[in-house]
């Protein structure tokens, strides 16, 4: 599996910007410059119709950086429910603004811990004229300031659907979540009567949520191959540098075994998350056993590399604002996000018709 000439460009060509621009402040250019919020939006709604592989190689770069830019809230989770919604209007209305990066999109779906479908609890009422009123609570919420686009999962009589809210409407509150990874921002979304729009049909919303799943795993895999990746480079750097008993430290051969060690799991992660990709791109029915497969592979291998690079930078690798804690702390919240491993596990076990015992 292979990326094309382009797709290395693109790859060159983010990582000179996230280089030259650090923080909030790189998403003006990578969304004016690069594209970035449009990549998977088809060219009707003023994207630029890539697919998976294009996602891989921007989140990859994102994830080297610990980048807090809403990729993966916005132009994978929110424009991605839009599209398999099929609801042409919402995405003719939406899309544009959601590609050209003007406007950031939140998905509201997560309830107890759990991204199942099948877990959503909140709830959603018809009223007179079309209306609909929604009530209930969404954890976990991928959050960036100013939020104009707000999608949220709701259940109703029909089933699990999609909605639009405004995110400044009556009876909708947004509370900032505290998190040990202060690179990403999350927040809890409160739902108190407000009003809703729906998206594509009634009861649809499962199979969105699922797809969307399956693409967000994916996304998230590539972003945790690419800081896995930098997080073995500053350590093999660190490695070179260090000097105890008048000898660097990677020339002891307990350090170099640790860093090979290290180095296959990136390498086996990478090969998984990019299965994933091409999955997404040639073969969709194949995806939720690719996107499963990553989410397990990358999380468990970025949390084992994240701890050795604390373990080998010794005591300055357990000081809180170090870079060693900093790819620590994003380890754990990925690794979390979307589902534990052992969720993935499950549910690849389960498509594959195995029980557990």
């Amino acid at each position: 599996m292979r990326l094309t000439e382009e797709q290395e460009e693109l790859r060159s060509i983010v990582r000179s910007l996230l280089t030259r621009h650090q923080g909030d402040s790189a998403w003006g250019p990578l969304t004016e410059q690069v594209g970035a919020a449009a990549l998977t939006v088809p060219e009707a709604y003023g994207g630029m119709g890539g697919g998976a592989r294009d996602v891989h190689v921007l989140m990859e770069e994102l994830g080297r950086s610990l980048s807090p830019l809403p990729c993966l809230g916005s132009a994978v989770l929110t424009a991605g429910a839009l599209l398999a919604s099929d609801d042409r209007e919402a995405c003719g209305r939406l899309l544009p603004g959601l590609a050209e990066g003007t406007s950031v999109g939140a998905l509201a779906w997560a309830e107890q811990g759990s991204w199942d479908p099948a877990a959503v609890r909140a709830g959603a009422t018809a009223h007179p004229g079309g209306r609909w009123l929604l009530t209930g609570a969404k954890d976990h919420v991928l959050d960036w300031p100013g939020v104009d686009v707000l999608l949220v999962a709701a259940r109703t009589a029909a089933g699990v659907s999609l909605f639009e809210v405004a995110p400044d409407a009556a009876g909708v509150r947004r509370e900032p979540v505290v998190t040990m990874d202060g690179t990403r921002g999350l927040a809890r979304w409160v739902l108190d009567a407000a009003e809703g729009r729906l998206l594509g049909a009634d009861g649809d919303g499962g199979r969105c949520l699922a797809h969307v799943r399956d693409l967000a795993c994916t996304a998230l895999a590539a972003e945790q191959v690419g800081a896995a990746g930098r997080a073995l480079e500053l350590t093999v750097a660190y490695a070179r540098d260090r000097i105890q008993f008048g000898r660097p430290i990677g020339s002891f051969q307990a350090v170099k075994h640790r860093l090979a060690d290290a180095y296959v799991l990136v390498e086996s992660a990478r090969s998984a998350a990019l299965g994933a990709a091409f999955a997404a791109d040639e073969d969709p029915g194949a995806l939720p056993r690719a996107a499963a497969v990553a989410k397990s592979v990358c999380s468990e291998a970025f949390s084992a590399v994240a701890g050795e690079m604390i373990q080998l930078h010794g005591g300055i690798g357990i000081t809180w604002e170090h870079d060693a804690h900093r790819y620590f702390k994003r380890a754990h919240g990925t690794g979390e996000l979307f589902g534990p491993p052992a969720h993935h596990r499950a549910r690849l076990a389960a498509g594959l018709g195995l029980t557990a015992h």
